[in-house]
């Protein structure tokens, strides 16, 4: 059985309204996209190269430039933390390795503090979290 085919092909000329039209569209979608809010807490990690990591689970805490913390994207009170430090240590197997997401302007004091914090709670080892140097191409 031979079905009839009803479609052809085009034989004018392309219209650049839709295409123009489909381009604005993008423009106006990435123009609206960066005044977007974006929710959370701006923290600045500092730049390090070569860093080790720890292949241990880990036990992760945000402090932003004015030394607020912040456990599971929620602010917390160093009691409040101390608690849940408590709770992961004694739920965990294995020993705990502290993470610390500090802002470039946290002091080295609360950084101390923080990691003797961990340290009551049972965290033997604490590493902070920083970003990798950007690269620059080789010959320049």
């Amino acid at each position: 059985m031979k079905f009839t085919r009803h479609a052809r092909i085009l034989r004018s000329q392309l219209d650049a309204a839709p295409f123009a039209m489909v381009f604005f569209l993008l423009v106006i979608f990435v123009m609206l996209g960066s005044l977007v809010y974006r929710p959370g807490v701006h923290i600045r990690l500092p730049a390090a190269d070569n860093l080790p990591g720890t292949d241990k689970p880990t036990f992760t805490v945000a402090m932003d430039s004015s030394n607020r913390l912040f456990y599971a994207n929620q602010l917390v009170t160093e009691a409040e933390l101390k608690t849940h430090l408590h709770a992961a240590v004694t739920n965990s197997r294995e020993p705990l390795t502290l993470v610390v997401q500090a802002d470039a302007a946290v002091t080295h004091e609360s950084l101390v503090h923080l990691t003797l914090l961990a340290r009551d709670a049972g965290i033997r080892e604490a590493l902070l979290a920083t970003l990798p140097r950007l690269v620059t191409a080789p010959g320049k």
